[in-house]
This record gives C-alpha cells, structure tokens and sequence, in this order.
C-alpha cells in the first residue's frame, strides 16, 4: 500500500509575500539610519512612538536603495512627519 497521496497535477509556486519580507542590507547602506532608529529605543525603554523620525528615515534609506518597495509614506503611517508643499500665496 502506497502512502503517497496525490492531490492532483496543480504544482505549489511559492512566492515572497507583498509586504513584510524585504531583502537584506548586505552593503550596510541604510546601516547608519538604523543604528540610529535601534539607539533612539533604547534610550526611550523601546516606547517606538518616540523614535518615528528615525523609523522613517530608515525606511526611507531603504526605499531609494531598493532594499524595499517604495510606497508613500502617508501609507506608512508617517503622514505627520511628511514635509507637506508650502502653498505660494495667489497673485
């Protein structure tokens, strides 16, 4: 009797998830910025809300090495921390 079981001719394509997987920073590009982000929590007892603007520029480091997919950070959750356009008064 044969254990093997078939469970018909479809093959399993693994595929990365779209989000929450990103490649290594194997050149230490974005190195700086995140040994910035990790000392900022420890001298805040890991509270990250206090280290948003390092948090961001890590992520931000990453996106334009291509070491992640870039995405807006507003999407993020860093709308409060994106430079908004100043507005040229009408003439």
């Amino acid at each position: 009797m044969s254990t093997a079981m078939n469970f018909g001719s479809k093959t399993f394509k693994p595929r990365p998830p779209d989000k929450g997987s990103f490649p290594l920073d194997h050149f230490g590009e974005c190195k700086p910025f995140k040994e910035k982000f990790m000392k900022c929590l420890r001298d805040n007892g890991h509270d990250n809300s206090l280290c948003r603007r390092q948090s961001k520029e890590y992520l931000e480091c990453r996106m334009e090495r291509q070491l992640m997919a870039k995405e807006p950070l507003e999407k993020l959750g860093y709308k409060d921390l994106v430079d908004t356009p100043t507005q040229e008064p009408e003439s």
